[in-house]
């Protein structure tokens, strides 16, 4: 349906694309990847004809429609949300115009073929789903997350992010047959994605789209096409499996860039040898020649894996923090009712529900940044608390630059590796010499979460530290938070992140806070086999419609899940023995400082069977201290390899 020949494009001087080919058949689902700047936007841009190539041919299948649907900037005003979505149907309603016009002339005429004309349009009409306008408009704003009181405000009511919203769910309803995606995830809630990955699975078009979302791009895409170096490099399979099959290629590739750097050695240096040489003259030019013919093998750079880690947190008490009866408001409207949450040391929350039911309120009830309406909020021994807003970059000092402002927060002995740390969050080369006011928002935000995660804590509260970052960022961030040996209560709208880090989901909506053992994968089958499934009956609804419920990727998720479980059950048992090894040396080092004083004692050596038994009890306890750091090493090495 598209195809693209030889094409190039350059940016400011700088080639993106160096005489790219690639083919977009009906019924794709096709994942754009690669590092920031490599050019995936400014493909899509180029598929929907916002940019043009500069040189080679995009052919384009006649009847071939398009979506497209940047990352931000969209704005819509003027009508209500219910009217800008049956807008999107310009042509649906046109028909159904002409259908009434129709109707009239057959009332008056009579005349049989205005009737012909009217069955061919009334069939096309059905066919195209005009009979079910408003129940699909209904489907997809609910399933976007637009509860039916919203449909009647005019649509410059909305914020920012619901704007982008509105633009996804116009798109949808026009139902292009080449649907073009740039992050299309990023202003969308957990219920949302759930519902907008269903609806993509089931989309019987071809869809491209760019996202930093894993588990999005495991569940939608069937292929993957790699950006990198003005090339695309395509991967059968989905996001999971193009990691691993990119690993292979890479390896392949530096082999056979390994065995071909051999062979232009070898011909280089017989033409450094021969070159003056007149009876080797035809020999030399022919090696000459078969050089200049070598299509040199360039390699992907390979992924730098950066292991970060926290400092490791202050010692605590068994409860970390605890709200009772706890209410919270802002004028008239009630947004939590006596809510008892309990959090006890080393747990991993992750905070669930809808946009506006009342997280990130939650996140500054524990955090204490606001006082409760009612209720109390009690911390638990030595707690000591880092709080990640979502409005966390204001507290940044703008004259600064992005080094000299992690610098000034770093504790001395991470000093040597803020450069790395902060290559982590995007920031590379001459980037952390910017002043902290030219950076944009989602810049600032990085920043301000390396920052926060320098600090020695027992207990993060990170509202949404996954917004802004791309797959490479989140995977450091969620390898770091899975080693954190403190506690962790978080928001993120990544699922991935949170099945892969949660060990209990807490459901924010109603005014409650009601609590579910495991991550979100178990949270929705807990629901469900409750019989609620208000996270997933939309996405659900969509795909037996369609006919589409991919049985093998349902089995691949529960399998998946299993191994996750099982993960979880080891990294509890060895959390919880880590603990224990940990309070048992320091109970052997207390017994060991006392017998080192009475040792110290010149009276003890007055007494020799005093003195042998104080001497072998400190042998013994020494002894079980050595044994104790060995399994504590063990642990700790346990937990490297995970």
């Amino acid at each position: 349906m598209l195809q693209l020949k030889n094409v190039k494009k350059d940016f400011a001087g700088r080639p993106i694309f160096n005489g790219i080919n690639w083919h977009i058949r009906p019924g794709d689902r096709i994942g754009l990847c690669g590092e920031n700047g490599a050019g995936k936007t400014t493909l899509l841009r180029l598929l929907a004809g916002d940019v043009s190539a500069d040189a080679g041919e995009v052919q384009i299948a006649r009847g071939t429609t398009f979506g497209y649907l940047p990352q931000d900037g969209l704005e819509h005003r003027g009508r209500s949300l219910f009217e800008e979505m049956r807008g999107a149907l310009a042509e649906l309603l046109d028909m159904e115009a002409r259908m009434q016009r129709l109707e009239e002339a057959i009332a008056s005429r009579h005349d049989p073929a205005d009737l012909q004309r009217y069955a061919a349009l009334q069939e096309e009409f059905r066919h195209r789903g005009g009979y079910t306008i408003e129940a699909e408009i209904g489907k997809v704003l609910r399933g976007l997350g637009f509860a039916e009181e919203d449909w009647a405000k005019p649509c410059e009511h909305f914020s920012g992010g619901w704007q982008m919203r509105i633009a996804l769910a116009r798109l949808l309803l026009q139902r292009p047959n080449l649907l073009l995606l740039d992050e299309p995830t990023n202003h969308l809630d957990l219920p949302a994605r759930d519902w907008l990955e269903g609806y993509l699975s089931a989309y019987p078009f071809a869809v491209v789209l760019v996202s930093h979302d894993r588990f999005f791009l495991d569940q939608v895409v069937s292929r993957i096409v790699e950006v990198w170096n003005g090339t695309l490099t395509e991967y059968p399979g989905n996001y999971s499996r193009y990691l691993e099959e990119r690993d292979r290629r890479v390896a392949a590739l530096q082999e056979a860039k390994k065995r071909q750097d051999e062979e232009i050695e070898r011909i280089e240096a017989f033409i450094s040898r021969f070159r003056y040489q007149a009876n080797k003259a035809s020999l030399v030019q022919s090696r000459v020649k078969q050089l200049e013919k070598i299509e040199r093998i360039e390699v992907p750079p390979a992924r730098k894996r950066i292991a970060f880690r926290f400092p490791d947190p202050p010692k605590g008490g068994r409860v970390a923090l605890t709200l009772k009866g706890a209410q919270q408001g802002y004028g008239d409207k009630t947004i939590l009712r006596g809510v008892d949450l309990e959090i006890e040391k080393g747990e991993r929350i992750a905070l669930v529900g809808a946009n506006g039911a009342g997280k990130s309120t939650l996140m500054r009830l524990l955090a204490g940044v606001e006082p409760p309406r009612g209720g109390r909020r009690e911390e638990g021994h030595n707690l000591h608390l880092a709080y990640f807003a979502q409005d966390q970059a204001k507290v940044l000092n703008p004259e600064r630059s992005v080094l000299e402002e992690i610098t000034s927060a770093a504790p001395f002995d991470m000093t040597p590796r803020l450069r790395d740390i902060l290559g982590t969050f995007l920031f590379t080369g001459d980037d952390v010499h910017k002043k902290v006011a030219v950076l944009s928002g989602g810049e600032r935000n990085r920043l301000a979460l390396a920052i926060l995660l320098l600090r020695p804590a027992n207990l993060l509260l990170l509202d949404e530290p996954t917004n802004h970052l791309d797959l490479q960022s989140k995977a450091v961030l969620l390898d770091s938070l899975s080693t954190y040996r403190g506690t962790l209560v978080f928001v993120s709208h990544d699922r991935y992140f949170v099945d892969a880090l949660a060990t209990r989901v807490v459901e924010v909506g109603g005014g409650e806070a009601i609590s579910w053992l495991g991550n979100y994968e178990d949270f929705l089958q807990a629901k469900s086999a409750q019989g609620d499934q208000s996270h997933s009956a939309l996405r659900v609804e969509t795909l037996v419609e369609e006919g589409t419920v991919p049985s093998v990727a349902k089995e691949e998720r529960r399998r998946r899940h299993e191994e996750r479980k099982d993960q979880q059950r080891l990294e509890k048992k060895r959390q919880k023995e880590l603990a224990e090894v940990e309070e048992e040396i320091g109970r052997m080092e207390e017994t060991q400082g006392g017998l080192e004083q009475q040792m110290a004692d010149p009276e003890l050596y007055q007494d020799p069977d005093r003195w042998r038994e104080i001497s072998a009890r400190y042998d013994e306890v020494r002894e079980k201290v050595d044994g104790l750091y060995r399994r504590w090493e063990e642990l700790q090495a346990i937990e490297a390899e995970g």
